[in-house]
């Protein structure tokens, strides 16, 4: 199951200066893995982030899926916040996961 956690639009001011044209919007979602749910384990908590370009007449829509982050929600929670405060683009959540999971994993 996914869960909407919450989305944004790249500021215009920061698209501007790395050279873009065209709105970004990210979206992030907490993923509830039911499958270890039906087997009597604690859930498994992962999340997705959904980057979407829109382009002239076009958009290009990139993801990232990471199924199986933690058993407790609320570090979950907290790694969704600051990936979203963050601006974090699908392309570069693996690094930032690993950084940020030294501190509160």
């Amino acid at each position: 199951m996914k869960i909407f956690f919450g989305g944004n639009f790249i500021e215009k001011e920061k698209l501007e200066e790395a050279g873009i044209d065209y709105p970004i919007k990210l979206e992030y979602y907490k993923i509830i893995n039911e499958d270890e749910l039906t087997k009597g384990n604690k859930a498994k908590y992962g999340i997705k982030i959904v980057k979407t370009e829109y382009l002239k007449g076009d958009k290009n829509i990139e993801d990232k899926t990471i199924e199986y982050l933690s058993s407790n929600e609320e570090k979950v929670d907290k790694i969704l916040k600051i990936l979203k405060v963050n601006e974090v683009t699908p392309v570069c959540v693996q690094d930032v996961i690993s950084d940020i999971s030294k501190s509160f994993m």
